[in-house]
């Protein structure tokens, strides 16, 4: 009941500060919310950069770890399309012979039993307990509920890469150089993860919706004053086209003009059974009565490429980002399709990993897979993460 309400007041949020413009003509009592939460977000912005002070001015310094880091972060909560962008890093570095891990905060996991925190806090302090080892680039060690909804997606679509879970990022760090022999780190969502120092800084931003309405937690979605862009050494614009970025692109390089600006996309490959885990190209779609159901932080782009593709779309299911679903709300929403006729229930890779397991399925669910695929900026991921990993050429600016 308690993680219902919390999911319902996310999206309440979701929909009034996510985007310029969704906060005016709101009623009084969420007006004065408003105001509550722009005071709250002056504090929170005072704090955030006298921390990047310290470490830009090296009064607070970083770990260095001695090995190759990359981190792939945004300046934003939620929806950018990370998760797709660290796979195909970790892919590529891992056939070019790297040994890589994927360092991972494991938002939304199970937290253990209280009574198993408490023994383990008084058995080893939480410097000395390892991190949570989702795979070992061998064997997948963990399912999505203890490990989180996205190192578990990482983990098993890349069987040779390791994936760790601690928010101590140094310590589990340090464990895959040590333990796990790895010679590459990827910092999944580590642009404010200032703590470990990072050799190549990769932020995301996404073309839809790049900064919000352009104010710091809480009163938007910014989680650091978007000036600090500027660390940046690549600039990824996700959900693009190729074609009406100018803009944006203009202001990113106002504030950052040393990045190199890179525009990709999400591009569907094909359709998976959720649970037979059978394949259907993409042209299946085409004419398909179909119901979507998805529970991320921007579902729209997602409904909408379901359209794009041919689909008949008849109803949309929209949970909060990270939502676990139970067997019953699957059950529920299959009889529902059943009732409006449609061929198949859609949803995305994220989603699936929180699903139950189902004895039957009267409704086919399929998730769209999609990888990263480039627009501007470089002529394909390998020929980026040559030049980003294995070149030591400085970055240049990218021409419009």
């Amino acid at each position: 009941m308690a993680s219902r309400l919390a999911e319902r007041l996310e999206s309440f949020f979701v929909r009034v500060l996510a985007r310029p413009g969704a906060d005016q003509g709101q009623n009084r009592p969420v007006r004065i919310l408003l105001w509550f939460l722009t005071q709250l977000s002056h504090l929170y912005r005072g704090v955030v950069s006298v921390r990047v002070f310290l470490y830009r001015r090296r009064i607070l310094r970083p770990h260095e770890l001695g090995c190759q880091v990359i981190s792939v972060g945004n300046v934003t909560v939620g929806g950018t399309g990370k998760t797709p962008v660290v796979e195909v890093f970790a892919r590529e570095l891992s056939k070019e012979g790297r040994k890589v891990a994927v360092l991972s905060r494991g938002y939304r996991r199970e937290k253990p039993p209280l009574t198993q925190r408490v023994m383990e806090s008084f058995a080893a302090g939480s410097s000395q307990r390892p991190p949570l080892v989702v795979s070992d680039g061998r064997t997948l060690l963990h399912d999505s509920a203890v490990s989180g909804d996205e190192p578990y997606m990482l983990a098993s679509n890349l069987p040779d890469v390791a994936v760790l879970v601690d928010k101590n990022r140094v310590k589990s760090g340090r464990y895959a150089i040590q333990k796990l022999g790895c010679d590459t780190l990827i910092l999944d969502d580590g642009f404010q993860y200032l703590q470990l120092k990072h050799r190549v800084e990769i932020v995301l931003v996404d073309r839809s919706n790049p900064f919000g309405n352009g104010n710091v937690l809480p009163r938007g979605i910014l989680r650091e004053p978007v000036d600090n862009i500027s660390r940046a050494d690549f600039i990824f614009v996700t959900k693009s086209d190729g074609t009406g970025s100018a803009e944006l692109k203009a202001e990113l390089r106002r504030l950052n003009p040393r990045a190199e600006l890179i525009e990709c996309r999400h591009a569907p490959r094909y359709l998976q059974d959720a649970f037979s885990r059978e394949r259907r190209g993409l042209e299946y779609l085409r004419g398909l009565k179909v119901v979507s159901l998805c529970g991320i932080a921007a579902p729209l782009g997602f409904e909408q490429e379901l359209v794009r593709r041919g689909a008949v779309l008849l109803k949309c299911h929209r949970f909060a980002d990270h939502h676990r679903y139970s067997q019953q709300e699957l059950i529920d929403i299959v009889n529902d399709s059943r009732r409006l006729g449609v061929d198949a229930v859609i949803t995305t890779e994220k989603d699936t990993v929180r699903f139950p397991r189902m004895d039957r399925c009267d409704v086919p669910i399929y998730f769209l897979r999609v990888d990263i695929e480039m627009v501007s900026g470089a002529e394909d991921f390998h020929a980026c993460i040559e030049r980003i990993c294995f070149k030591n050429a400085p970055a240049g600016r990218v021409q419009a």
